[in-house]
């Protein structure tokens, strides 16, 4: 599934180093403001140890990881929704994205200069949010004007969606995002067209010095005081470590690094994953002789729809899907063990996968 995230933040906040430690592509990191000309976009394999351990009874001939997609959008600035900075642009560039990565400076480093004259992360935040919320007002208020003209021609349907628009006006105009509008999901289809920047789920990344790895400096404790209200996430990671580590390709290097850090992984797994269900996503996994694969569906998917992320042919032709669940397929060691024990259970069209399923689908076109 293309679904992807976008990194944002006011600039010079370390976004395109964060963006490097868990992209497959490289994107130029600088101290200069407003020196990117274009967004960067990365696939990502997402963390997943059970591939490894469901391998280590298959014996694949290799092993898949599931992937998402990450744009490192280039870093904003005060007015960015009225073209200052990198302007508009790159505002676009966010509403393509389904969910957002909202990178904040954590950190002190005379030779990497604030653009707001300090470090303050509840201030830049603001920012950030306000030039979203100014965007997304800009296009409610076209819109309005628009549905106006409909609604002086009688039609009902028009009025009410006027209604529903100028709740979304006064909202913004309060300085509040989307995602936080008082309307019902129903009343919400109605701006869906819009594809309203403040109204993606977002998780914060609290980019820190290294000795704030571990335990939280100020700058953190201000920032999940300041969102403590919100149904969000705030991570703390280590941007200039988490790209040493990046570095070294050996295994046991990275975890000798890890160790003398005090961390028992890269902060960027954690990232990866929280991204992952920020989303809405889950993994089911299939293994053969061929391969040992994670494939990405939404919640609540069908396994007729979960045959075809794997293929169309599979969705079409559906017939079956054969199901061992990850713990049980672990504990009892085979697919025959589980069927012996009765883990091992056939399913029709209207089952539910749940994380973590190993499928085989059986199918006829």
């Amino acid at each position: 599934m293309a679904l992807k995230c976008g990194i944002i933040g006011i600039t010079n906040t370390g976004k395109t180093t964060i963006f490097n430690c868990i992209s497959s592509s490289k994107a130029q990191a600088s101290n200069f403001a407003f020196s990117a000309t274009k967004s960067n976009i990365g696939t990502v394999n997402v963390p997943d140890d059970r591939l490894y351990k469901i391998d280590n009874i298959i014996k694949s001939a290799k092993v898949v990881p599931a992937t998402m997609e990450i744009i490192d959008i280039p870093g904003l600035a005060k007015g960015a929704s009225k073209g200052e900075g990198v302007g508009n642009k790159f505002l676009s560039d966010i509403q393509q994205a389904d969910a957002i990565i909202h990178v904040i400076r954590c950190f002190d480093d005379p030779d990497l200069p604030h653009i707001e004259g300090s470090v303050d992360p509840v201030r830049d935040r603001e920012i950030v949010d306000l030039e979203l919320q100014v965007r997304d007002l800009e296009m409610v208020e076209r819109k309005i004007e628009r549905t106006e003209k409909v609604a002086k021609s009688g039609d009902k349907d028009a009025k009410k969606e006027l209604e529903i628009l100028q709740v979304y006006k006064e909202h913004f105009e309060n300085f509040q995002s989307a995602r936080t509008v008082p309307l019902s999901a129903e009343q919400k289809n109605v701006v869906k067209d819009l594809l309203l920047l403040s109204d993606k789920p977002v998780m914060y990344v609290c980019n820190v010095d290294d000795a704030s790895a571990i335990d939280d400096n100020q700058y953190v404790k201000d920032l999940k005081n300041a969102v403590q209200d919100e149904n969000t996430e705030v991570l703390t990671l280590a941007g200039k470590l988490e790209s040493e580590i990046a570095e070294l390709e050996d295994h046991d290097d990275r975890r000798e690094f890890l160790e003398d850090a005090g961390l028992k992984e890269p902060g960027v797994n954690k990232l990866i994953r929280s991204a992952y269900s920020l989303l809405n996503l889950q993994s089911f996994f299939t293994a053969g002789p061929k391969e040992v694969r994670a494939w990405t569906i939404r919640k609540g998917m069908k396994a007729p729809q979960a045959a075809g992320v794997i293929h169309s042919d599979l969705e079409r032709g559906f017939i079956r899907a054969e199901v061992m669940k990850y713990e049980d397929f672990i504990t009892l060691g085979s697919e025959q063990a589980c069927k012996e024990k009765g883990k091992f259970h056939v399913e029709g069209k209207n089952y539910v996968v749940e994380e973590g399923d190993i499928l085989h689908i059986r199918f006829n076109v």
